[in-house]
């Protein structure tokens, strides 16, 4: 299977030298979302599905991205979310910062990291849900 899923998420290569076996966390947590997306009805339409990149980085990679501009509709759903969306092509680039605070907990605790992961990028999601007139999950 080559295809690209709907809703992606990449890590910064600074996230996966600080967290070790964020790749995997982050590869099971894509087709969980994706799933969640599916069972919402979010993929209805085949040739109206909205692709979702969401790119996990460091709060210092984020404070440089928010001075960057890029193509779409810009949002700021929260100190650490931005998102820009591009209505015509059906593509949201969603930017979420992992605070120096969240790494340093889970420096303490790596079991954290899945589950906090997966709350912090469904709050996302649903964010993303409401500007595209998607049912939430």
């Amino acid at each position: 299977m080559n295809e690209q899923l709907p809703i992606t998420i990449g890590p910064s290569e600074a996230l996966n030298a600080q967290l070790p076996g964020l790749t995997a966390t982050v590869n099971k947590l894509e087709a969980q979302l994706n799933f969640q997306a599916l069972t919402a009805g979010w993929y209805g339409d085949e040739e109206n599905i909205l692709q979702t990149r969401l790119s996990l980085v460091t709060s210092g990679e984020f404070s440089a991205m928010q001075q960057q501009k890029q193509a779409g509709e810009r949002y700021d759903f929260a100190d650490d979310v931005l998102s820009y969306h591009r209505s015509e092509s059906r593509q949201v680039c969603c930017i979420v910062a992992l605070t120096d605070n969240e790494l340093a907990l889970f420096s303490q605790r790596k079991g954290l990291v899945a589950a906090y992961l997966r709350t912090k990028l469904h709050k996302v999601l649903n964010l993303i849900a409401a500007e595209e007139d998607l049912s939430p999950f």
